[in-house]
């Protein structure tokens, strides 16, 4: 295995926040043991702020609510007591878990039953890679039982103990595994990803939502194109089949170079989330990366389906986008995703060819068919589709893009009206003239706008009612 050798942070008690180190102060004064566990410790090994902070403990929970005032019952089945701490007027809550032992895991998710121990050992045996088993406290320094600190140092996800047990014991891991890969840059150990080539299939036992969510995460990493790991694995057959028909579907045309799924992956690479960050477009920018990497995974995911071969060996994908748009409607319900994110993966999917003249009335137009919502994000879809196939017309195709990036800002800046909205004249206005509420009033709308696509400085209120009222059109 290649090794990629990272440097890591040495812990010590200032990375704990305040809190931390006094719940785990008064768990010690009460004569119990207590660390922090867990992602808390492997990403401050590599020197990332993390988001939560948990703590484990040889307390049991109704001890642990004995010591600390204000706790929430988040999980007593579990062990899990959520510890609240105020600091700077603000309430943060901290998990503070029993040290446990799993019992049998009946349905690759939960356990049946856990038992609480004393000993820290056998609560860090029963997680699931060694990068997430270690456990630090100010004096006691970091315990890693399981070689985690080198696996992270190494760039390695291994699994703590024997690798099937794991993902028996729950398959989400299988994609936990892979997700890891990806957000750490790291690679996956020979026998760990054997195993979830062998019980891929497992991976049907698990919730669409969590599914999702591991899924997300993979695409909106660094690493995106670390998603072909799923399909290598076999876990694409079972939770995005659809997939798999990509992977295996070559594109003899000079605009290609890959097949449809290496193209896809390279496209998620390609966006050029950099100048996403900074033009801070509306939705936010942790909103716009989901929807850009979502609409690249399933651009073209309806090639398959589409394939057609001319007389002279070049390959077509007639209508691919908007059968692309009906697979990507399916699979994200199915996926159980929110109706904006439906929405606009499925219109992006739905336009991601749309081919224009790089001028500003064909670009109003677009707007107007095609929704203002949409854009500039169709600039970011078109140039990762671009930057992802052949050389061939890739510097005509980049400029074209260029060119209506330039003219959308113009089209803002100076407010040209595109749709019913920025209409000068409103239903209302037409009523106060005389005409009655129903289609004909809607029709004088229509036609108003019409015109003011074509000529912008048309969009005046006493022009438009002059001549579409005024003159009884």
């Amino acid at each position: 295995m290649e090794n990629l050798n990272r440097t890591l942070h040495e812990m010590t008690t200032e990375d704990l926040p305040a809190e931390a180190r006094d719940i785990l102060n008064r768990l010690n004064a009460a004569g119990y043991e207590a660390f922090v566990v867990g992602g808390c410790v492997r990403d401050c090994l590599l020197g990332k702020q993390p988001a939560d902070w948990d703590i484990a403990t040889s307390a049991r929970p109704e001890e642990v609510k004995q010591i600390f005032h204000h706790t929430v019952d988040t999980g007593l089945k579990h062990g899990t007591v959520t510890v609240m701490q105020r600091r700077n007027g603000q309430l943060n809550g901290y998990e503070v878990t029993t040290y446990r032992i799993d019992g049998e895991y009946e349905d690759a998710r939960h356990p049946k039953e856990v038992s609480f121990t004393g000993v820290l050992a056998e609560d860090l045996k029963r997680r699931d890679f060694t990068i997430n088993a270690m456990a630090y406290h100010p004096q006691a320094g970091l315990q890693d039982l399981f070689h985690g600190r080198e696996d992270l140092q190494q760039r390695v996800i291994r699994c703590v103990g024997e690798p099937k047990e794991r993902f028996t014991e729950d398959a989400l891991r299988m994609m936990r595994a892979i997700r890891f890969a990806a957000q750490l840059d790291a690679q996956i150990h020979e026998d760990t990803l054997e195993a979830i080539r062998a019980l891929a299939p497992n991976i049907r036992k698990v919730s669409a939502e969590r599914i999702r969510v591991e899924m997300e995460k993979l695409l909106v990493s660094d690493h995106p194109y670390r998603f072909k790991l799923f399909y290598e694995s076999g876990l694409t057959k079972y939770f995005l089949p659809e997939w798999d028909a990509a992977m295996e579907t070559a594109q003899e045309n000079p605009h290609h170079k890959y097949t449809v799924g290496e193209h896809i992956l390279h496209s998620l690479e390609t966006v050029d989330l950099k100048r996403l960050k900074q033009e801070e477009l509306p939705g936010g920018y942790e909103r716009n990366r989901r929807i850009l990497r979502l609409t690249m995974l399933f651009h073209d995911i309806a090639k398959p389906l589409t394939k057609t071969m001319d007389a002279d060996g070049v390959c077509h994908f007639y209508g691919h986008p908007e059968a692309g748009a009906q697979i990507t409607e399916r699979v994200l319900r199915r996926l159980k995703y929110d109706n904006d994110t439906v929405n606009m993966v499925t219109a992006l999917v739905r336009t991601h060819e749309g081919r224009f003249p790089a001028a500003k009335k064909s670009l109003r137009w677009a707007l107007y068919h095609n929704g203002e919502e949409l854009f500039p994000l169709y600039f970011y879809v078109q140039e990762a589709d671009a930057l992802a196939q052949s050389d061939f017309r890739r510097a005509e195709k980049l400029e074209r893009i260029a060119e209506l990036r330039r003219l959308y800002a113009e089209i803002r800046a100076q407010q040209q009206c595109v749709s019913l909205k920025t209409l000068a004249v409103k239903g209302a206005d037409l009523i106060r003239a005389g005409v009655q509420p129903g289609p004909q009033l809607g029709k004088i709308l229509e036609n108003m706008l019409e015109d003011v696509l074509d000529t912008p400085e048309h969009n005046d209120k006493a022009y438009l009612m002059e001549h579409y009222v005024g003159s009884g059109q």
